[in-house]
């Protein structure tokens, strides 16, 4: 195994102001800065009864509902945290079963399960359900019907070919379908979940574009900044033996300079999983591997082997097998995507306020929580006689 280990203590980022985290583009958290889910209904989805926040993870409050602007430029890190997508189903999964299981009016007691010969009805179940989760999904219910209220003033609709096109790329900012549906199972998820969780990313991105104001300067100058993260970088693709024992690795490396087959050898000596390809690792780039793996295997010659190279898996033998340099895009190849990144970053700048407007002007009667109720009217300075 010769990727590098999640980092644990990584040095604080500088903190940036609003504009100019922009047009500063970080490969790390690209998702983060870039993501196109309106982060203040991610709140609003993510409150629990209290009103509070529930404990996360930094991984777990990210966003991985990606635009086009993401996905397009680069592949999102294998393996990461769960999704504030995933969050927010969990979140709808739980309303979903309390609104599923409530009896309608009229509709007899049913039980549900039975102890020892003892009886719980549907009704102790919802109530329970209630108890545990009510107010909170809710108030989801509340923020999904002022969403959709709002689509529909402004005549705006969000397609099954919207949908399958954000499904296709946050399939890609995973890699490949395996990791994809992982993370899925990962997180008690469905395609279903996922794309009904996407309609209501989607609708809010619609509604709130036409009040972005993204000009061809800022377009010019986020291009300037993160032109290189745009494009692809530098990328080899090498093969390698892993054994556990310096001896054993200068024995390999003494057969290889008779003639020996690395591909056989690493087959059959290899304690890596990649043995089974004869030890192909495919292209990588910087920072995909542990240092010393790095450098050597980038120092390399195309079809030269290197030395033993000792990392803290074990003891490596090393053969570099093709190379691809770096490409940088030029501003015209990238404008739209560029475009589309920045619209979806003022996007989330005017979301808290939107969310804020909209709820403030609605009337909602919440009878789970009656002190939540609002009125519009009783806000509303007394009319001079």
């Amino acid at each position: 195994m010769t990727n590098k280990d999640s980092q644990s203590n990584k040095e604080p980022e500088k903190e940036l102001d609003a504009k100019e985290e922009r047009y500063t583009f970080d490969e790390t958290n690209q998702q983060d800065k870039l993501s196109t889910q309106d982060a203040a209904i991610e709140e609003e989805l993510l409150k629990d009864s209290d009103g509070e926040l529930p404990e996360a993870s930094n991984d777990d409050i990210r966003t991985a509902s990606l635009g086009a602007e993401s996905a397009s430029a680069h592949q999102a890190p294998k393996g990461g945290g769960g999704k504030a997508w995933m969050i927010v189903s969990a979140v709808l999964a739980i309303l979903l079963i309390v609104v599923l299981i409530k009896p309608p009016f009229g509709t007899k007691n049913e039980t549900v399960a039975t102890v020892n010969g003892e009886n719980i009805s549907k009704d102790e179940l919802y109530d329970e359900l209630v108890k545990a989760g009510g107010p909170a999904t809710l108030e989801n219910l509340v923020t999904q019907e002022l969403i959709q209220q709002e689509a529909k003033a402004a005549s705006i609709t969000v397609t099954d070919a919207d949908i399958d096109a954000e499904i296709a790329l946050i399939k890609k900012s995973f890699g490949t379908d395996e990791e994809f549906n992982s993370a899925l199972a990962q997180y008690n998820m469905t395609l279903d979940s996922l794309k009904k969780d996407t309609k209501i990313n989607l609708t809010i991105r619609k509604i709130l574009e036409p009040k972005t104001d993204v000009t061809a300067e800022e377009m010019q100058q986020f291009y300037d900044a993160n032109k290189e993260q745009l494009g692809t970088p530098e990328q080899i693709q090498a093969s390698h033996i892993l054994v556990a024992t310096k001896e054993e690795a200068d024995a390999i490396l003494a057969e290889l300079k008779q003639g020996g087959d690395f591909a056989a050898i690493a087959k059959e000596k290899s304690i890596d999983g990649s043995k089974d390809k004869g030890g192909d690792l495919g292209f990588f780039g910087r920072g995909a591997m542990v240092p010393e793996f790095e450098e050597a295997a980038f120092a390399l010659k195309v079809n030269e082997i290197s030395g033993v190279v000792q990392s803290e898996h074990g003891f490596h033998i090393i053969k570099k097998t093709a190379e691809k340099a770096a490409v940088v895009p030029t501003f015209e190849e990238k404008k739209e995507e560029i475009k589309k990144q920045l619209v979806a970053t003022e996007v989330n700048e005017l979301s808290e306020a939107w969310m804020s407007e909209i709820r403030t002007k609605a009337k909602i009667t919440n009878t789970l929580t009656p002190e939540a109720t609002t009125d519009p009217a009783a806000t509303e300075a007394p009319k001079a006689e």
